[in-house]
C-alpha cells in the first residue's frame, strides 16, 4: 500500500476528519492537519487502535442495555397497577382532558424510570399499596361504567351533568388509556435506546471496522518463521515476504549494514542468511527447478549391463603414446599431425577379443595439463605410457598426478623396448618413487613391455587391460536417457558448429536434444570415429553430433532432455551468465581501482587467441597465463574457435592486443583491416612455438625473425592430373599477385592443410614469374597433389625483420 492521506483514511472509516486527526494527536501521532500522510504500518496500527477501541464500547453498552431491560420488565407491570390505583381515587381524576391524563402518564413514566432504580423490595411494597387503596375506595365513587352491576344506577345522577363538554364517555375513555399507557411505555424504551445512540460515542466510524476481511487482517497477523528456503540469489522483496517484513524495512537492514540495494535488487544467498539471522531465522538452500530438472538420475543395480570400458593413453611427449594407439586401432594418425605432436583429443573405439575398448588419446605436451585432467576424470583406465630408453619425465610425473586425483586404476606401457639403450629396470626403479610398484616386485601395478614399432607385447597390454576392466566392474545402464561428456568441439564451415560426445549413460539416438552448459543441440546427425553415419550411441560411444547451437566447451557434460526445457535453461544460463560478467567488471573497476594504482608500473600484455578446436584454446589460454611475472602480466581478454575475423581485429585495435591464430587464418577483411590499423597477427601451428615466442618476448631475449609478407591469393576453380607431375590446379588470383618460387599454403574452410613451396606457374602452357590479380593460371604444389575445387591458395615470402611486441 502507498502512503495515504488523513482525510482518505476518514473517509474509509466513516469518520470526520477533524475528529480522526485529534484521535490521531491523542494517540501521540505527529500529525497536524488532515492532508498529513500516514504510512502502511502506520494505516494497519491506526485500525488495530480504533478496532479495539470499538469492540471495547460495543461490549459495554450491551452490557448497559442488557441490565436495564432487566429492570424494566417488573416496573411496567407496576405502573399498569398504579394507574388503576389512580383511576380508583377520585371520580373527579378520570373528569379531566385527556391532555392532563397524558402530562401524569409522563410524570409516572418518570418516575418509573428513577424508581427502575430501586430494587424488587420496593417495587413489591409500592404494589401493595396500591392495591390497599383500591379496596378503600367506595362504590360511588367509581366511574359510571366501570363494572358497574347490570341495571344497577350511578349514585350520584348529577355526574353526566358535570362531564366536561365534549367528553367521551368514562367507560370509553378506559378503553382507550390502558393501551395509552402501554404505548407510552414503549415509547419511553425506544426514546432511551435513541438518546443512547444520539450520544457522541464515535460509534458511526466503528460499524466498518467489523467487517470479517478487517478482523481477519488483524487476526491472523504472520508471524516470523524459523525457517526459510532460498536460492544461490533473491531479490529484496521476495526475502521480505519470506520474512513476513515489510520491504522497506529490509532496505533498512541492507543500509544499516553497507549495501544500498532496491526492494527489486538481487541479493546472495550469503547476504541473506545475515538479513535473516537479524531475526533469529535460519536459512536452507533451496534446489531450483533447474536442478530439479537436471538431478542426476541413480540407476538401479538390476538395470546395469557390461560395457566397454574407457582408457585414456597418458606420457610425456614423444614417448610413444599415438604410435601405440595407432597399433592397436591400425591407423596413422601421427603422420598428419605438426610435429608429430597430438594437438586435439580423439577417442576411437576398437575391437579387442570379440570386446569393445574405447581409447583417449591425450596429448602429452606440458600445454595440455587441464585436458589431462579431465580425460582423466572421465576414463575408466588409464595406460601411463614411459619410454623405456627416456625414463620418467616432467610430463610423465604430471600424468602421475593427475591419475591419483582422479582415482582411476592404470597399468604403466613400457614402450621402446626394441631399443638397444632401453631399459626396463631403470623405469621400474624410477616410478617406485612416486608409490608406483610392479606386481614382480611385489606391488599391485601392472607392467606391460610393449614396443609400437614391432608390435611386441601389444597383446598382453590389452588383455591386462581387459581384466582390469573385468575386476573394477565397468557396466552402465542402456535403457535411459543418455548422459556424457564433450570430448572435443570445433566450428566447420561446411557443417556449423560440431562436437566430439562420449555417452557415459543410456543411449543416444538422432533427434534427441540435448543440453551441454550454455549450448543446446538437436541431433540432426551422428558419425563414428571411422566418419560412418549411426543412428545411435551406446555407453562408452565416441560419436562427433551435429546441430548445436554454438561450439560447446570440452569438458562440458552433456545431458538430454526435452528440446523446451533445453532451450529454457540455456537462456536462463546465458543470462546468468551476463549478470555475472557485469557484477565481475563492477567489482574490477571499483574494488581493485587502487590497486591498479600500485601496480601501475606493471606492464600487461593482452592477448587474442584463435583456434581450430576447443581444447587447443583452452590449452593455449593456461599455457600463456602461467608465464606472467612480477613485471610483465599476461591478459586473455577473448577467446575463441574460428578463423581470425573483422571483429577480432577492431576489438584488439580497443584494447592494444596482440592476435594468436593456433591453426586458423585471418580472412580478407580482417588482414586488410590489421594492416590498417598496424595490429601484430601472429599464426602457430605448434603449441610450443608460440609459447616460446611469448616467453622471449616478455624476458626481452628477441632474436631477429623472419617475418612473412603477404604477397596474394588464389581460389581453386579446376583441377587436372598431369602424368609424371601430379595434380595441377586451375586457379583464379582474387587478391594481390603470385610469384614463382613462393611459399604457399592451403587453406580448406580456413583451416590449414598444406604448408610448402610453389613448384609451377603458368599461364596457358608458358612459364611466367608472376601471376595479378583477377587473372588466371596454373600452379602446381611441391609433394602436394590433394589440391580440391573451393581451396584457396595463399602465397607469401619470408623477410628478416627486428622482431618485438
Amino acid at each position: 500500500m502507498a502512503k495515504i492521506r488523513v482525510h482518505e483514511l476518514a473517509k474509509e472509516l466513516n469518520i470526520i476528519s477533524r475528529e480522526l486527526v485529534q484521535t490521531l494527536q491523542n494517540m501521540g501521532m505527529d500529525i497536524k492537519n488532515h492532508m498529513s500522510t500516514l504510512e502502511e504500518s502506520q494505516v494497519d496500527w491506526v485500525k488495530s487502535r480504533i478496532n479495539q477501541a470499538n469492540a471495547k464500547e460495543s461490549a459495554t453498552e450491551k452490557k448497559q442495555e442488557s441490565s436495564q431491560m432487566q429492570a424494566s420488565q417488573p416496573q411496567s407491570k407496576n405502573s399498569s397497577k398504579n394507574i388503576e390505583s389512580g383511576r380508583d381515587r377520585s371520580k373527579n381524576t378520570f373528569s379531566k382532558n385527556k391532555n392532563e391524563a397524558q402530562n401524569q402518564n409522563k410524570q409516572q413514566t418518570s418516575n418509573k424510570k428513577i424508581g427502575g432504580q430501586n430494587q424488587s423490595k420496593q417495587e413489591s411494597v409500592r404494589h401493595k399499596h396500591a392495591d390497599d387503596q383500591s379496596k378503600q375506595k367506595p362504590i360511588r365513587q367509581r366511574p359510571v361504567g366501570d363494572n358497574q352491576p347490570s341495571g344497577q344506577k350511578p349514585a350520584g345522577q348529577h355526574q353526566p351533568s358535570q362531564k366536561p363538554s365534549g367528553q367521551k364517555p368514562v367507560g370509553q375513555h378506559q378503553t382507550k388509556q390502558k393501551p395509552s399507557g402501554q404505548k407510552t411505555s414503549y415509547d419511553n424504551k425506544k426514546g432511551q435506546q435513541n438518546n443512547r445512540n444520539n450520544q457522541p460515542q464515535r460509534r458511526d466510524y466503528s460499524k466498518p471496522q467489523k467487517k470479517k476481511h478487517k478482523k481477519k487482517k488483524v487476526d491472523t497477523t504472520p508471524k516470523t518463521p524459523d525457517v526459510i528456503t532460498i536460492l544461490d540469489t533473491i531479490t529484496v522483496r521476495e526475502l521480505a515476504e519470506k520474512l513476513n517484513k515489510g520491504s522497506a524495512e529490509i532496505v533498512k537492514k541492507l543500509m544499516e549494514l553497507g549495501t544500498m540495494a532496491t526492494i527489486n535488487q538481487v541479493v546472495d544467498f550469503e547476504t541473506a542468511e545475515i538479513i535473516a539471522s537479524l531475526y533469529e531465522v535460519r536459512v536452507e538452500r533451496g534446489i531450483s527447478e533447474e536442478e530439479k530438472i537436471l538431478e542426476e538420475i541413480v540407476d538401479s543395480e538390476e538395470s546395469l549391463e557390461p560395457r566397454p570400458p574407457i582408457v585414456t593413453v597418458m606420457g610425456h611427449v614423444d614417448h610413444g603414446k599415438t604410435s601405440l594407439l595407432d597399433r592397436i586401432r591400425k591407423a596413422d594418425v601421427a603422420s598428419g599431425e605438426a610435429g608429430g605432436i597430438t594437438q586435439h583429443i580423439g577417442a576411437y573405439q576398437v575391437k579387442v577379443n570379440e570386446n569393445r575398448v574405447t581409447f583417449i588419446d591425450t596429448p602429452g605436451h606440458e600445454a595440455f595439463t587441464s585436458m589431462r585432467a579431465r580425460g582423466a576424470n572421465i576414463t575408466d583406465i588409464v595406460i601411463l605410457v614411459v619410454a623405456a630408453d627416456d625414463g620418467v619425465m616432467p610430463q610423465t610425473i604430471e600424468a602421475i598426478n593427475h591419475i591419483k586425483a582422479a582415482e582411476v586404476p592404470f597399468v604403466v606401457a613400457v614402450n621402446k623396448i626394441d631399443k638397444t639403450e632401453a631399459n626396463q629396470d631403470k623405469i621400474m626403479q624410477q616410478l617406485t618413487e612416486y608409490n608406483i610398484v610392479p606386481e614382480a616386485w611385489g606391488g599391485e601395478t601392472i607392467f606391460a613391455p610393449v614396443s609400437a614399432i614391432t608390435g611386441e607385447g601389444i597383446e598382453n597390454l590389452l588383455e591386462m587391460l581387459l581384466l582390469v576392466a573385468e575386476m573394477n566392474e565397468i557396466s552402465a545402464n542402456p535403457d535411459r536417457a543418455a548422459e556424457g561428456v564433450v570430448i572435443e568441439g570445433e566450428l566447420d564451415k561446411g557443417r556449423g558448429p560440431v562436437a566430439t560426445v562420449l555417452v557415459q549413460k543410456g543411449t543416444l539416438k538422432v533427434g534427441d536434444s540435448l543440453l551441454a552448459g550454455f549450448n543446446w543441440c538437436k541431433v540432426r546427425a551422428m558419425t563414428d570415429d571411422r566418419g560412418r553415419r549411426v543412428e545411435e550411441a551406446l555407453p562408452s560411444t565416441p560419436v562427433e553430433i551435429m546441430g548445436w547451437s554454438d561450439v560447446p566447451e570440452a569438458g562440458t557434460k552433456v545431458q538430454v532432455v526435452d528440446e523446451k526445457i533445453a532451450k529454457e535453461v540455456t537462456n536462463l544460463r546465458l543470462t546468468e551468465k551476463k549478470i555475472e560478467e557485469q557484477k565481475q567488471q563492477s567489482k574490477v573497476s571499483l574494488d581493485d581501482f587502487f590497486e591498479h594504482m600500485k601496480e601501475s608500473d606493471i606492464k600487461d600484455l593482452n592477448l587474442i587467441i584463435k583456434g581450430d578446436v576447443q581444447g587447443s584454446v583452452e590449452a593455449l589460454i593456461q599455457s600463456l597465463i602461467r608465464l606472467s611475472t612480477d613485471e610483465v602480466k599476461v591478459n586473455v581478454i577473448h577467446s575463441g574457435v574460428g578463423a581470425i575475423i573483422e571483429t577480432d581485429v577492431m576489438l584488439a585495435s580497443a584494447s592494444n592486443a596482440i592476435i594468436i591464430g593456433f591453426n586458423v587464418r585471418p580472412d580478407t577483411k580482417a588482414r586488410k583491416h590489421a594492416e590498417n590499423e598496424g595490429i601484430d597477427i601472429r599464426l602457430y601451428r605448434v603449441i610450443y612455438e608460440a609459447i616460446d615466442d611469448v616467453k622471449k618476448a616478455m624476458a626481452g631475449l628477441l632474436d631477429p625473425e623472419y617475418k612473412e609478407k603477404f604477397l596474394g591469393r588464389a581460389e581453386v576453380r579446376a583441377t587436372f592430373k598431369v602424368p609424371n607431375v601430379g595434380t595441377i590446379g586451375g586457379c583464379y588470383v582474387i587478391e594481390g599477385k603470385i610469384q614463382r618460387n613462393s611459399n604457399v599454403r592451403v587453406l580448406r574452410d580456413g583451416v590449414i592443410i598444406y604448408e610448402g613451396k610453389l613448384a609451377s606457374l603458368k599461364r596457358f602452357k608458358d612459364d611466367v614469374r608472376e601471376v595479378a590479380e583477377n587473372y588466371e593460371c596454373g600452379m602446381g604444389i611441391k609433394d602436394f597433389n590433394d589440391i580440391k575445387e573451393g581451396d584457396l591458395i595463399e602465397a607469401y615470402i619470408l623477410e628478416e625483420v627486428a622482431r618485438n611486441l
